[in-house]
Order: C-alpha cells, then structure tokens, then sequence
C-alpha cells in the first residue's frame, strides 16, 4: 500500500476524469484508474465531509457499531470485498478459514438464539425453526422461475402467501397454534424486507428475483469497522484525490465547455452546488440510486434519455436502517446472539395497515447481540420500509421509550432497565442517498440494471457535431467565473482522435448498476472497477488493464 502523501506522475496530462461520489464505487474506480500512464490523477467530488458512503462505522458508541455496511456477503474468493480485506488484514483468522469461506447458507439469515412472543412468553426454537425451513424453502422456489416463460404472480410476496396459504389448508392444529405459526412467519416475511431493502415482498418482481447470485461463504464482520476497508483505499489515493462538501448540482454532457486557462474545451462540465465547475473528458457517477430518482429532472443537462430514465424510475431502493440500544448490563445469556420478537396479532396473509405510530415497531426484525467489549452491551434492530422511514421522524428519547417497552412486554419483565443511550441510522432522510439499496422492483427487470450501468452517449451520434453543440458555458450567464482552482494543473493535452472520449462521456457506477450482485457492497466495488476498465479500454489494445493495486 502506498502513503496517502504520493503523488501522480505528470499529473494533467492525459484525459480529466471526475468521479462524483466517494462511496466505494467510487473510491474502486479512482483507485483503479489513478496513477495509470493513460489517466493519471482522477478527481472525486464528494457531496459529504467524509469517504465511504453507505460505508459507515461508528466508533464512540461504546466500541464499533456499524451504520451502514455491515457484512462481508459471501466472503470467498470470488468476493473482491473479501480479498482487499484480506489483503489489508482487517479479518479474523476464523473469517479466513477454507471452511468458512466454502459454507453455503443460501444467503439466508441464521435462526434466532430465543424467541419471544408479544404477550411476553417464549416461543418454542424448535417451531421457529420449522416456520424458517418452510418459509426459505418457499423463498428458494421463487429463485426457479429466472427463465420461465411468465410469472404465476407478479411478485415473490404475492408467490410465497399463496404457497403459505395451501400450507394453512393442511394445517391439524388449533386456531391459536395456527395464529402463532403464521406471526413467526409475518417475522420472516420482515427479515426478507429488510435483506431486500423493501418495504414489502409484495414490490419485488418474482421473474427476476433468481438472477441475484449469492456467493458462497459464512458472512462476516470487520472487527475494526467496515469503514477500514475504506480507509485503506483513500490512503493509497495521490495527495487532494477526494475534494470533501462538493454536491454536485448538474452534470452538464454532450456539449462544448472551453475553459479560459488550458484553451482546451471539454464534452463535460459538473457544476456543484456551491458554484464551482469543473470540465472534465468522463464523469463516472456513482451516487445512489435514491438520489438519482429525487434528482432525476435537475441533475443532467441535456436530459437522460427516456429508456434510462425511465429504467432509474422503475428499479427499486429501499430503506433498511438500525437501532442501537446501549446497556449497563446485558439480560440475554451470554451464548445468545439473535433476539427475535414475534408479533402475535399478525400474518403475512392479512393486509392489515395500521396507523405508523401506533405500530412502526412491529416491523422490527429483533436485535442481534454485538460482540462485547469490556462493560459495553449492545443490541442492534433492523427495521425497513415505510416503518424505518417514520422512525428516523421519532426523536431518539420516542424511539428508546418505544424500544424499553417492547423489550418489557416481550421478555414479560416490566422492570427490565431501559437502555442507557440509543444511536440508529437514517438513510432515508440523509439527503445525497434517500434509502438505503436497490431491489428488482415489479415492473423492471434486469435489463433495466443493465440500461442504468450504459455510459452516454449510448453511440456515438449524440456526440456528432460536438464541436458545434447548443450547450456552451457562458460564463457571462452562470457560476463559471466563480469557479475556484482548477483541480488539474493547466497543461494542455490534445487527443490525436476525440471519437473515443465522446463516446464514453457519463458513466455510472454503484450497487444498483450491477446485475447480479444489486444492494452489496462488492457489486458496487465491482462496478467501480467496470467502469475504471471502460476508460482504460479507451486507449486501446495495447493498454494493459491491471487489477487493484493494493
């Protein structure tokens, strides 16, 4: 790894690109890409003071809490996530193992250690177990219609209650054994929400739920934070890579943007929001999903064309967010590392909407036990959809009361002590991401990924008569004469055949960009390095195209 104060050879000489996002997608595509002889100091534009972007760890929560990322999906070798951290040594020796690394759990969540009911009673592991295995067997067949003609539902909520349905019809015992089964289940249902970024099964499309692989590998956590990862990268980055507080306000493309200083013009211009611009050869944009939906009539001048907007439209993002509850002292055993609370008045086959404030909290899979460290205790929920979304409105004093209560009538302990502190992410509300990942919603489909991940201009006629395009930047009009420092040395550079760079003007990156690795954090590494490899292609045959440098 080489230090954070190195620095590019001949920097400015060679194509200019920016990358707007310092999320990981991001960072991989820098990474890749600077100090190469073909692009040797690309730029990042990050809207936030700090890298990483739904890469997230906390360290003043008692130990690492992770608010974002939060495991290693499939840590094997076919996960890049795995090798950097691998290679950057942040894994335990047990994460390392052949044996973890060849386990295959389906990408399913393990089974509760213990299990409560509503009414404070605790629920039979063994029946637990039996509603898991029905239901991930159920959510297995909906992976077998990747290549079936049509869908006999239109999502995997619709299949998996119609499945559940014939099963009840079987079903000998009495009503409230029954009640009891399908509540364990509507818990499932909830996990499923919150592994998808849904609010509902019921927006995720059955067709092409099977095309998102899961890779093998028992999933695994960053002892030192996830944001290590991260960190790594950036410091191996030259010197003033990443520019921190620059949103970006419009991406300016296909047009003729002369800049004063070099005499060169450019088919690019970003504009941020606080009035500087930069001209670049290739924007690779790597912001999340959400943002580009919420942005999507402002943030590209010309604007996309329809079939990709209309496929960021179409694809789904979510909010999956968590809540940590700080304790004196734990009052689970020691060996327990899965709290699960089961709702007793629900079931995935009742449509049942209650008033959000009255019942966010049933959305709520349970917590899971974070490792301890010394006298620190930690319980961490998961909560998506509509529910996870009211919560980030509650004040952190509503959502520990809420979370004491639930935890008395749950346990059937009305002593229980509240949690000292309380600390939870809010990535619907954080406003350069709007949620949290992608999903393939009902009515897109992965082509609509595809369509997302194609850089403009689709071919090249778009760019033919750039030279004498309708956008130029008057200065005179706009924010242009206010722009700060360039952020490349003004050495000219002149390509001996443009065509190239025009054809590969915007590119895009990021989790909901890859097919089939959609919502993970090594699709969004991976796309990274796709578009970084684009670039590099650019050069021609001759350009070799290296793997990271670690």
């Amino acid at each position: 790894m080489e230090s954070s104060g190195r620095r590019a050879a001949a920097p400015g000489r060679g194509p200019r690109v920016l990358v707007v996002g310092g999320g990981i997608a991001g960072l991989g595509a820098a990474h890749k890409l600077c100090g190469h002889p073909a692009f040797p100091q690309p730029h990042v534009l990050e809207a936030t003071a700090r890298a990483g972007g739904r890469i997230r760890s906390e360290h003043n929560f008692g130990g690492v809490v992770e608010l974002g990322a939060h495991w290693i999906h499939g840590p094997s070798q076919g996960n890049p996530v795995f090798q950097l951290a691998a290679k950057y040594g942040l894994l335990r020796e047990q994460d390392l193992s052949e044996e973890n690394q060849l386990m295959d759990t389906g990408g399913h969540v393990g089974l509760p250690s213990v299990s409560y009911a509503s009414s404070g009673e605790s629920v039979s592991l063994e029946l637990v177990a039996e509603m898991g295995n029905l239901f991930y067997s159920l959510l297995d067949q909906t992976r077998d219609f990747l290549h079936a003609a049509q869908a006999p539902v239109p999502s995997v909520g619709e299949y998996l209650k119609r499945e559940i349905s014939r099963r009840v019809a079987g079903w000998t015992e009495d009503e409230e054994s029954k009640k009891l089964k399908l509540a364990i289940l509507n818990s499932f249902f909830n996990v499923e929400c919150c592994v998808s970024g849904t609010h509902s099964m019921d927006t995720v499309a059955l067709l092409p739920f099977g095309e998102y692989t899961v890779l093998p590998g028992l999933d695994c956590t960053f002892p030192g934070g996830y944001q290590g990862l991260t960190d790594h990268i950036m410091a191996s980055l030259p010197k003033d890579t990443v520019a921190f507080n620059k949103p970006v306000k419009t991406i300016h493309w296909n047009g003729s943007f002369p800049e004063a200083e070099s005499g060169d013009t450019f088919p690019v211009l970003v504009e941020c929001e606080d009035g500087g611009c930069f001209p670049a050869h290739h924007v690779i944009v790597t912001v999340p999903l959400g943002f580009l939906k919420e942005h999507l009539d402002t943030f590209f001048e010309p604007p996309l064309p329809d079939e990709k907007a209309q496929a960021i439209r179409k694809i789904g993002f979510g909010t999956n967010n968590k809540i940590f509850l700080e304790f004196e002292e734990p009052f689970w055993e020691p060996d327990c590392q899965h709290i699960q609370v089961v709702w007793e008045d629900t079931s995935p086959l009742e449509d049942v909407t209650p008033e959000l404030q009255d019942a966010w909290f049933k959305k709520l899979i349970g917590f899971l036990v974070l490792p301890s460290s010394g006298s620190v205790h930690i319980l961490c929920g998961f909560i998506a959809g509509l529910e996870s979304e009211f919560m980030e409105t509650l004040s952190d004093e509503e959502v520990l009361r809420c979370l004491t209560q639930v935890l008395r009538r749950a346990t059937g302990n009305p002593q229980l002590p509240a949690p000292k502190s309380v600390l939870r992410s809010c990535w619907h509300s954080a406003p350069y991401t709007r949620g949290s990942y992608s999903y393939v919603a009902v009515g897109s489909a992965g082509d609509d990924i595809d369509l997302l991940a194609r850089p403009l201009p689709v071919d090249g006629k778009e760019a033919q008569g750039w030279n004498v395009s309708h956008q130029v930047w008057d200065g005179a009009k706009n924010t242009a004469a206010r722009a700060p420092p360039a952020l490349w040395p003004h050495q000219p550079w002149h390509p001996t055949d443009p065509s190239p760079l025009l054809q590969l003007q915007v590119l895009f990156a990021g989790e909901a960009t890859h097919r089939t690795y959609y919502s993970t954090t090594h699709g969004a590494l991976l796309s990274g390095w796709r578009e970084a490899d684009r670039l590099l292609a650019l050069q021609g045959p001759q350009v070799h195209l290296p793997g990271p440098r670690l």
